[in-house]
């Protein structure tokens, strides 16, 4: 466990708050009394954000790509000036895809590490110094249960959040003696309009009818989590039973993902087999 600390008059950065569960976080946190940076790429979306804003915290806007080393450093002046340091920086911002490994377009496995990866731990480093000089500071990586098991279809996206949870827990351990938290929040399948951007969506299994918690619930439970400085939190009932499933049986997972996969594909499977038998017999 980290350190409890309040939400109310924290400086918190939270990148990706445009939309989805960055928004709606970004727009609790201020209704608890946090002084909040948004950050995104579309200026527009950020301009609703800090309008709808309301409540005894405060929210501003930096309009920054977590790729680029310029816009980082954007992110870094803007706390500064705005709020004068950080006590919480909030990894949010991500890019998904969807598809089988062989039929996915290579570009986008490095697009996606690019941003859930790259983007997440280079803005963790140059908000460092600023962070160790906060209040009870954290950073708090937003992953997913994907980065617990393998999910068939999407396994660059669960890839990318494998990196985030390995990275997570080994700077833990280093920032301790700086008294920097590291949190990681994994939710479910989130009402959320996620999927409309991935880079793409080749998947035969559909998941989108499987979305539980709204932003809004994500939103509430990872301030919670924040507060009570716990280090991991996993949300939804059907995430907690995978990552338990996937920790103590994964055979089970393997069993299960396999069947689904072998249903989606018998027509495929039956295909190949009587090409394989005609060429046998002739």
């Amino acid at each position: 466990m980290g350190q409890r600390r309040t939400i109310a008059g924290s400086r918190m950065l939270i990148t990706g708050a445009s939309q989805g569960i960055g928004r709606a976080l970004a727009l609790a946190a201020v209704h608890q009394g946090a002084k909040v940076l948004a950050a995104a790429r579309k200026e527009d979306l950020l301009q609703q954000l800090k309008a709808e804003a309301k409540g005894p915290g405060a929210l501003e806007y930096v309009v920054a790509d977590v790729c680029s080393p310029g816009d980082r450093q954007k992110m870094v002046e803007a706390a500064q000036s705005k709020f004068g340091g950080l006590d919480i920086l909030v990894n949010n911002a991500g890019i998904g895809a969807t598809g089988h490994f062989a039929d996915i377009d290579f570009q986008h496995l490095r697009s996606i590490f690019e941003v859930n990866f790259f983007g997440l731990t280079e803005t963790t480093r140059v908000f460092l110094p600023m962070l160790k000089q906060g209040h009870k500071p954290a950073i708090v990586n937003i992953s997913s249960i994907a980065g617990k098991r393998g999910i068939p279809a999407r396994s660059h996206y669960s890839t990318s959040k494998f990196a985030v949870q390995g990275f997570s827990e080994s700077i833990r351990a280093e920032l301790a003696k700086d008294g920097v938290d590291v949190l990681i929040v994994n939710p479910g399948l989130t009402q959320t309009n996620f999927s409309q951007n991935m880079l793409e969506q080749k998947a035969k299994i559909q998941m989108d009818h499987m979305r539980g918690m709204t932003a809004e619930q994500v939103a509430f439970e990872t301030l919670k989590a924040i507060a009570r400085g716990r280090n991991e939190t996993t949300l939804t009932l059907n995430g907690k039973l995978l990552c338990l499933v996937a920790r103590f049986m994964p055979w089970i997972a393997d069993m299960v993902s396999r069947k689904k996969v072998r249903e989606l594909f018998k027509d495929e499977m039956a295909e190949r087999a009587n090409a394989q038998a005609s060429q046998t017999a002739t």
